[in-house]
């Protein structure tokens, strides 16, 4: 199976928050933003994969300050880790308010999907090749991340 770079894969979505994406406080609704975090979260991993892909799951969401009505919002997703048939992708939402042209990151996740084969089960997806020192950064801490999962959840299941 071939290797892919994270740049072959990754996925930038725009959307602008409009009156009935938005809650109480009149600014967007958290689940609107976990909506959108998980399609481009499955955009890139479909394109990582080139398979249909499900998510298993979602990890280490961050939400840093509020998006308001009127404002643009840019969410992109990239591959940063693969295993056998699974992916990890890191997503990172940021707003930009067009008339001012101030941008902020707003929330950050990170997500795991499974590749799919044509009856449902888990399929093999190409090796992730990372080049740049970012990516390379972004790779080693899903390790991490995965690795502290994994001890969570024996620890969670001893108790």
């Amino acid at each position: 199976m071939r290797e892919k770079t994270p740049k072959e894969s990754e996925v930038i979505m725009r959307e602008m928050v409009m009156p009935g994406d938005t809650n109480a406080h009149g600014t967007i609704f958290g689940g609107k933003v976990l909506s959108w975090i998980d399609i481009a979260g499955a955009m890139c991993a479909s394109l990582h994969s080139n398979t249909q892909v499900v998510t298993v799951h979602m990890d280490d969401i961050e939400f840093k300050s509020p998006i308001n009505i009127g404002c643009h919002v840019v969410i992109k997703s990239s591959i940063n880790y693969v295993g056998k048939s699974s992916m990890v992708v890191g997503v990172k939402v940021m707003s930009e308010n067009p008339l001012t042209g101030i941008t902020r990151t707003t929330t950050k996740a990170y997500l795991t999907f499974v590749a799919l084969d044509e009856f449902g089960k888990p399929t093999e997806v190409p090796r992730l090749k990372p080049e740049t020192d970012n990516e390379k950064r972004r790779y080693k801490n899903a390790q991490e991340r995965l690795k502290s999962r994994k001890e969570l959840s024996l620890k969670i299941q001893e108790d």
